[in-house]
């Protein structure tokens, strides 16, 4: 890889890099008690990227012998020249020389496939709580992604990204009204999540609400108050503000925060950031898929918007520095601008505080789905359920509602953030076919925006 990198260079390559990544994971279903899905996969190798001007020229192989790499990187230098495109040069970073293995204690490597249906097996059971509990669903999925890259920089680096993620889904059902329940548990951490988890207990607490939930009444509607949950509240750092903050966007002014800069965004109370160091967290990364290492970015501070996220070529275009926010998919996909942990910061509210101040609004609990508007800034979120406020107090549950609004609005009106901040991991797509895996969320947050009512 290393000569590879040295031939691109000889061949015009103002910037080249060559990785090499093996994906492996392992995935379960069980359904109702039975065994739906089970598989064991690993897929790895090679790709060569080299910019020329401002055009980049790839090639990826997953043909490890020496021959089929040096022709391969030949081809990503041919396929830079064609380009034709002017652009920024990107500038000599400093070199690195690193190796890190994932900061796990049991590697699930060394978990036996047996033992990992067991769990799952017993997460699905214990969300049978009740005979109106008609369908169980319990998903597990580890990955391991060993990393090596090597860069016209001279960096040499090698690490490993170990992702445990787990599912209970319980659906109920009574006189044709069918009501869902989930829980989720993840992180960048080894066997450990899962054994250290009670799935007894989070199986049965999805069965338990899911039971509760088919009570569930009409939920209002109008421009009212809502206090977001963690999730919801998460969905709108990452959907909106989150994509909206990707340098990519800014440098093709297709963000509505394109020129934000140094400009009142949101209410005081309001800070947010993109952390890719987190111990443990779904989307924390040691370096990006170019070899930066993954920093913390302050997005807003105070309200204030102070920057976007950025990779080697929008950086080198914008004359700032470096955020490791350069992320593919895998190494048959190209590097864009991606999130890593996005989240507002802990304000100093406690939730019972903030219930206390509203005479009438909604608590949002849950999230099902979002949709994101980077370009005009729309927020739109549909809950999976909610809780009526009335003179500061929590009253009936609600069936799902979707929240919507302009998320700079929305975040003007925000006038309580809480003080217990919680993550959850996700799989974020950009464009139709790229998906990286991430983490968004934030504290309980205050603020008025549309309810529409189910």
């Amino acid at each position: 890889m290393r000569t590879a990198v040295d031939r691109m260079t000889s061949e015009g390559a103002e910037f080249c890099d060559a990785k090499y990544q093996m994906l492996k994971n392992a995935s379960i279903r069980v359904v109702d008690g039975s065994v739906r899905s089970l598989t064991e996969q690993s897929l790895g190798g090679v790709c060569f990227r080299a910019r020329v001007g401002g055009s980049w020229g790839y090639a990826t192989t997953v043909q490890l012998d020496k021959k089929t790499l040096l022709e391969s990187c030949l081809q990503a230098a041919k396929n830079a020249r064609l380009g034709g495109a002017k652009g920024t040069r990107i500038p000599d970073m400093p070199s690195r020389d690193r190796q890190m293995r994932a900061d796990v204690r049991i590697h699930p490597d060394n978990v036996p496939i047996e033992e990992k249906l067991e769990y799952v097996a017993d997460l699905d059971r214990a969300q049978k709580t009740d005979p109106r509990i008609v369908n169980s669903n319990s998903d597990y999925r580890d990955e391991v992604k060993t990393n090596l890259l090597v860069n016209s920089f001279g960096s040499s680096l090698k690490w490993e990204e170990v992702r445990i993620r787990m599912i209970a889904f319980a659906v109920a059902s009574e006189s044709g009204h069918r009501e869902m329940y989930y829980e989720v548990t993840d992180g960048t951490k080894g066997f450990e999540l899962v054994k250290e988890k009670d799935v007894n207990a989070m199986g049965k607490h999805a069965g338990e609400e899911a039971v509760k939930m088919l009570t569930a009444k009409k939920p209002p509607s109008g421009y009212m108050i809502c206090i977001s949950d963690p999730q919801v509240t998460g969905l709108l750092a990452h959907e909106v503000m989150g994509h909206a903050s990707e340098a990519d966007e800014i440098v093709k002014k297709r963000s509505f925060l394109t020129g934000a800069v140094g400009k009142k965004v949101a209410s005081d109370e309001i800070t947010m950031v993109d952390d890719g160091t987190i111990r443990g967290a779904y989307g924390t990364i040691p370096f990006d898929d170019e070899g930066t290492p993954s920093s913390r970015t302050v997005i807003i501070e105070n309200g204030i918007y102070k920057g976007y996220l950025q990779n080697l070529e929008t950086a080198a275009e914008m004359g700032v520095a470096l955020t490791g926010n350069g992320r593919a998919q895998d190494f048959g996909r190209r590097v864009w601008v991606r999130m890593t942990n996005t989240f507002f910061e802990a304000g100093d509210w406690t939730l019972e505080e903030m219930i206390e101040g509203v005479d009438h609004g909604v608590l949002a609990d849950k999230m099902i789905s979002g949709m994101e508007d980077p370009v005009g800034g729309g927020f739109e979120a549909k809950t999976l359920r909610g809780f009526i406020i009335e003179k500061g107090e929590v009253t009936d549950m609600t069936r799902s509602f979707t929240l919507t609004g302009s998320a700079l609005e929305i975040l003007k009106t925000t006038d309580a953030v809480g003080n217990k901040v919680r993550l959850d991991g996700g799989n974020c797509g950009k464009g139709i076919e790229d998906f990286v895996l991430v983490t968004s969320g934030g504290p309980h947050c205050r603020s008025k925006l549309v309810v529409g009512g189910g």
